[in-house]
């Protein structure tokens, strides 16, 4: 009877459920951590062009390196530390803790990307061609026209809060916010200025995986300390990805204080062949001067053929039309992605 008696006690203590304890905060507590996950990418690039001047193009290149690790610390606290490599040139491209207790609201602080323009957030591996959007790179911060660098990669320092807002019956938030206060130097550097740039944008989703959005930027660059070049940007866009099929169309415009008015818009589509080959096309267009003279049109088309969830291979062809020069010419593009 003992026998039977201890048997039910041990089934009973095995099958309880375990009681959830309260989050505890203090330099001693060692739980409510994850163990970093370290991961990476990079990617290799040929390139060949038929511009004047050009001799063919770069040949082979490493585009990119990157390596990672993120986290989270007592649950609501996520981290991530990213790094980059082009060639001969290393530097810290990501660095952020953000506290994220709630979906409706959360703060994060650190180094990351500027809430501008929906294509500047995209992952290299989800963008589709070999680059991104010529409006993406001049008017986010991918070697902005104003001057910026192009490793800054459209991110800056500073502090953000972001959320999404009301639930809806498809499992989907019908509002996103993000609102940002940034040095406005990019990556790496401390302000330059007494000024802050302002960033911010609202999104809605009228129905599941279709976004529209308004993005909204007001700063500057400052070249030294009596040079400073105007940053009043906006943008307006939407896009839908849904069932591997994806779509997204972007105009920006920046406003020329104290420096010459820019604009530019793209549109992009994705048609899935089947679940490891899909096809992207672009229509491109930036303009340095806001005028019909000043355009650059870039018409692209790239197969992406993923044969692996972490090995990926991609052409793309593009026929570049430069007005300002009175020119055009053809590109190809060949590149292989791997993930670890």
């Amino acid at each position: 009877m003992k026998k039977i008696l201890l048997a039910a006690v041990t089934v009973c203590l095995t099958i309880s459920p375990v009681i959830a304890q309260d989050t505890q905060m203090g330099r001693k507590v060692t739980d409510y951590t994850t163990g970093p996950k370290i991961g990476g990418y990079f990617i290799g690039k040929y390139t060949y062009t038929s511009q004047d001047g050009q001799h063919g193009g770069n040949g082979f290149s490493q585009r990119m390196t990157r390596i990672y690790a993120d986290g989270t610390i007592l649950n609501d606290f996520k981290y991530r530390v990213q790094v980059q490599i082009n060639n001969a040139s290393f530097h810290m491209k990501d660095y952020f803790v953000e506290w994220a207790h709630w979906k409706e609201f959360s703060v994060k602080v650190g180094q990351y990307k500027r809430a501008f323009l929906f294509e500047n957030p995209y992952n290299p591996w989800d963008v589709g061609f070999g680059d991104y959007s010529q409006i993406t790179k001049k008017l986010a911060g991918m070697g902005d026209y104003c001057g910026e660098a192009s490793s800054n990669g459209g991110r800056d320092q500073g502090i953000q809060i972001q959320g999404d807002l009301f639930p809806m019956a498809d499992s989907y938030r019908l509002i996103h916010y993000q609102f940002q206060i940034m040095n406005g130097q990019g990556i790496n550097s401390a302000d330059a200025n007494a000024r802050k740039d302002i960033l911010g944008t609202l999104q809605v989703q009228p129905i599941k995986d279709l976004y529209i959005g308004a993005f909204g930027w007001k700063g500057d660059y400052a070249i030294n300390d009596s040079v400073a070049i105007g940053r009043d940007r906006w943008a307006v866009a939407a896009k839908y990805e849904h069932n591997s099929w994806s779509a997204r169309a972007e105009y920006a415009h920046s406003n020329g204080r104290n420096s010459h008015e820019a604009d530019g818009w793209y549109a992009a589509v994705g048609a899935p062949v089947n679940d490891w080959f899909k096809v992207y096309a672009k229509y491109d267009v930036y303009r340095n001067n806001a005028s019909k003279e000043s355009m650059k049109t870039i018409y692209s088309i790239a197969p992406n053929f993923q044969i692996h969830k972490n090995l990926m291979l991609q052409l793309q062809y593009n026929y570049v039309d430069n007005k300002p020069t009175s020119s055009h010419w053809n590109e190809l593009w060949a590149e292989f992605y791997v993930r670890f």
